[in-house]
């Protein structure tokens, strides 16, 4: 009575797996994908620039020293204005007082006073960016006026760099795109939808540069630039 059973009870089970290979075989193969790295880069020119540099003098005083600071703000402000900045257009910084101490031969202090020193930081910006950098080249010529300048290396900056980040990411997904669809017309297979898309970190560098870094560059120290935008994006191989 029981063996009547048996037949029926082995066809279900070999049928239960079969449906189980089945079901497997297509979940798996729905899970096929192609992995890709996208990337885009596009020329950029800076718009802004900033100068930064400090006038300097010294004395055996602190007060002649904050005299010979003063005497030479005239010339420098003089130059600028020539250049286009008015005075107003100068951003000053408080004055910073120190001294230089003596040492004897044993490298002790004295406790005495060698000389005075007094610096003053200022700063310019413009759009004309061309214009800092001739200004940046020129401003230690100064020193023959009787101006004591130190010149900061100039900094140069893109203002349109949210807009540009969303197109340029953009063109790197559809690169990524392009090419997840040509390996797959090589494999003789369709492509499917995105599944997964990650973007990469913007790398701001200065032109023909090779230089990138895993948190990103972010170039202030050149004119022209280029913005690379990487993705990283897997597509379903449609069935």
């Amino acid at each position: 009575m029981k063996n009547q059973f048996v037949l029926p009870a082995l066809l279900l089970g070999l049928g239960l797996v079969a449906a189980a290979v089945v079901v497997t075989r297509t979940w798996r193969d729905n899970q096929q994908t192609i992995s890709v790295v996208g990337s885009a880069k596009k020329e950029i020119v800076s718009d802004l620039g900033f100068l930064r540099a400090s006038l300097s003098a010294e004395a055996g005083t602190a007060e002649a020293a904050y005299q010979s600071l003063e005497r030479q703000k005239p010339a420098l402000l003089g130059y600028l204005a020539g250049k286009g900045f008015a005075a107003g257009q100068v951003r000053l910084f408080p004055i910073a007082q120190g001294s230089v101490p003596e040492f004897d031969q044993h490298g002790r202090d004295t406790g005495r006073v060698l000389k005075y020193t007094c610096y003053q930081r200022f700063e310019i910006q413009s759009t004309e960016v061309r214009l800092i950098e001739a200004i940046s080249l020129e401003l230690a010529s100064l020193v023959e006026r009787g101006v004591s300048v130190m010149v900061e290396p100039p900094e140069y900056f893109y203002t349109k760099l949210p807009e540009l980040k969303v197109e340029i990411q953009a063109l790197a997904a559809q690169d990524a795109m392009t090419r997840a669809r040509k390996i797959a017309e090589a494999a003789d297979c369709e492509l499917g939808v995105m599944r997964t898309a990650r973007m990469g970190v913007l790398q701001i560098t200065p032109r023909f540069s090779t230089v990138v870094a895993d948190y990103g560059v972010n170039d202030a120290t050149s004119i022209e630039k280029e913005i690379t935008a990487v993705v990283q994006a897997s597509f379903a191989i449609a069935q």
